[in-house]
């Protein structure tokens, strides 16, 4: 049996805000809950100082018949100090951590300070990326070098654009050469699962992991 929902349901009016503008985020985002890869954007503020935000609501895709790609950050709040960091500085680094580093990465929301290095006051290594200027995590198995291309209001007026960045490069630990799945690959967001049909008072986030399902075969 399936239910389907066009309008908010009823169970979840008057809880956590009334979902209708919870935390800055549509019922319909609990509700559907689509994973999507999580990973810690870095630049530099205007004031040299490391930048680092955590991301997710974002894709990737390669564009112009094959010769670029390309990361769609799909939520960059307008008032952040990376949406201001890039109107400065047009580049970052997008670096992937495993599950070993998911709480030094989450830290650097609370140590988000202008005049602070948010990457090492959360305990964690900056370094010079080698292609933009930006610095990348250390401790993150990937990262990716990157320059902003271009932005646009999902809605006009709203305040969180779409940003969409060229990769430019890439850097990779030796042991995720082959392979960024299973229990230490890529994290996804799966933010706060919600069944409408029986919706709790506590809701929490999760950060997930990719496990080969299907083999396709060769192409």
């Amino acid at each position: 049996m399936k239910h389907s929902y066009r309008e908010m349901p009823e169970s979840m009016r008057g809880t956590f805000g009334d979902f209708s503008r919870s935390f800055g985020f549509c019922w319909k985002e609990f509700v559907m809950s689509v994973p999507s890869p999580m990973f810690l954007v870095t630049t530099y503020k205007p004031n040299g100082q490391p930048n680092a935000c955590m991301q997710s609501w974002a894709t990737f895709t390669s564009a112009n018949y094959g010769q670029g790609f390309y990361a769609i950050l799909a939520s960059v709040n307008k008032s952040g100090h990376l949406y201001g960091s890039l109107k400065e500085n047009p580049s970052a680094v997008i670096n992937f951590m495993s599950a070993d580093f998911h709480s030094a990465c989450m830290a650097t929301i609370q140590n988000n300070q202008y005049e602070a290095d948010e990457i090492t006051a959360s305990g964690l290594t900056a370094d010079p990326a080698e292609w933009v200027n930006a610095p990348m995590v250390r401790e993150c198995f990937m990262n990716l070098e990157c320059e902003y291309l271009w932005e646009k209001e999902i809605v006009s007026g709203d305040d969180h654009v779409m940003i969409c960045m060229e990769v430019i490069g890439v850097h990779m630990d030796d042991d995720y050469l082959a392979d960024k799945t299973g229990d230490r690959g890529i994290l996804y967001n799966i933010h706060y699962p919600v069944n409408p049909e029986n919706v709790r008072k506590t809701a929490h986030d999760y950060a997930g992991v990719l496990m080969k399902k299907i083999d396709v075969g060769e192409y």
